[in-house]
């Protein structure tokens, strides 16, 4: 009797947990699917494209002096104003030279007085030479006589140098621009003692009239940089964009400023060289140097397209039964929102244009083209 139960209870548990079993696949196969995502879609073609560089600069001129002094002396004089334009040989500042014109009587004398030692060394040798050829007096007297006045010419050129050398000194302390160009700050006063071994320069003078534009690229980008100069891909255009975030209105060229790659950064020191007409880029200014590269024909994809992972780049691309594909790219530079896409893509694809944090590999879509997007 309880044998025959027992039998009875397993059976009917059987069935309940069959039929739980059933009713949950039945719920399964009943539970609604995941809807498509609606999507804008744009189909790659090739355009013409920009990639633009930026790298901040440090402006200067073509020609930077320091101006010192080259005598010790106090300041008399200051013909100038910090932000003068002025040219080469114009009186910049004038040193007290009273001592200086001083020596320059004194050495003008000495010239005198060794010229009529010299005049009268040479008189007594023409007096003796008769002498000798008379044998009145010895052959040693005439050699006396003629090195006697070997020395007053000597003394001569030697009292001429002195000159010279003061007259120097008294230029000296009229201080005249080595340059054209613009006066910079002047710490002096009148009333300072100026010297050769000052540190700071009684001014600097910056020349102007064309400026350079210091800057430095990774090693990476100038070896990108010289294969396009050597293979000729796109053509280079030089750009500035000044201190106020305006583009400077003339073009610039580009030269090495180092033959090497600075170890410590690994970068290389170039300069990009810009006409200043108007003076409106001036020396110690700031700048950020823009580098274009201009491409006939590339694939352009808005970045909002683009997913990073990882530092690799991917995109999904509408594929048969409108599935998405998730595809990586490379991209080979940027030009405002859009990426340049060196590879992964082809003429003809159809690229997601949002949505795509969303998106997974095959996930189905509704696409609707870009174009149509615009007009709604």
């Amino acid at each position: 009797m309880f044998p025959q139960r027992k039998a009875t209870t397993i059976t009917t548990l059987f069935l309940l947990a069959n039929l739980f079993l059933m009713s949950c696949a039945s719920n399964t196969s009943q539970a609604p699917q995941e809807a498509p995502v609606d999507v804008d879609v744009m189909q790659i073609h090739t355009s013409a494209a920009v990639v633009e560089k930026k790298y901040p600069g440090a402006i200067e001129g073509t020609v930077n002096v320091d101006v010192k002094a080259q005598v010790i002396g106090y300041l008399e004089e200051i013909y100038v104003k910090e932000g003068d334009y002025v040219k080469k040989g114009q009186s910049l500042f004038k040193i007290k030279g009273d001592v200086y014109q001083e020596q320059v009587k004194t050495s003008q004398a000495a010239v005198k007085v060794a010229m009529a030692a010299e005049e009268a060394a040479r008189l007594e040798l023409e007096k003796i030479k008769p002498l000798v050829e008379g044998k009145v007096v010895s052959e040693i007297q005439l050699k006396t006589a003629e090195a006697n006045y070997a020395s007053a010419k000597a003394q001569v050129a030697q009292a001429t140098a002195g000159l010279g050398s003061s007259q120097i000194n008294a230029a000296f302390s009229l201080i005249k621009a080595p340059v054209s160009g613009y006066i910079g700050r002047i710490p002096n006063r009148i009333g300072n003692l100026v010297t050769p071994s000052d540190v700071t320069p009684l001014t600097t003078l910056s020349e102007i009239n064309q400026v350079f534009v210091y800057f430095s690229l990774s090693e990476g980008d100038y070896i990108s940089f010289m294969k396009d100069q050597k293979n000729k891909e796109g053509s280079n255009a030089i750009e500035l964009i000044m201190a106020d975030g305006t583009v400077y209105e003339h073009k610039g060229r580009l030269e090495m400023a180092s033959g090497n790659i600075d170890r410590l950064t690994g970068s290389i020191p170039l300069k990009a060289v810009f006409q200043n007409p108007d003076k409106i880029l001036r020396s110690g200014g700031s700048a950020k140097v823009v580098i274009k590269k201009e491409f006939d024909s590339s694939i352009v994809i808005p970045m909002s397209s683009v997913k990073d992972i990882q530092d690799r780049f991917f995109v999904f691309v509408l594929g048969d039964s409108n599935k998405v594909d998730m595809k990586p790219i490379t991209i080979s530079g940027s030009s405002a929102n859009n990426y340049i896409v060196e590879t992964g893509l082809t003429t003809g694809d159809k690229v997601v244009l949002n949505r795509i944090d969303v998106l997974n590999q095959g996930m189905k879509v509704v696409p609707v083209a870009a174009s149509d997007t615009a007009k709604r």
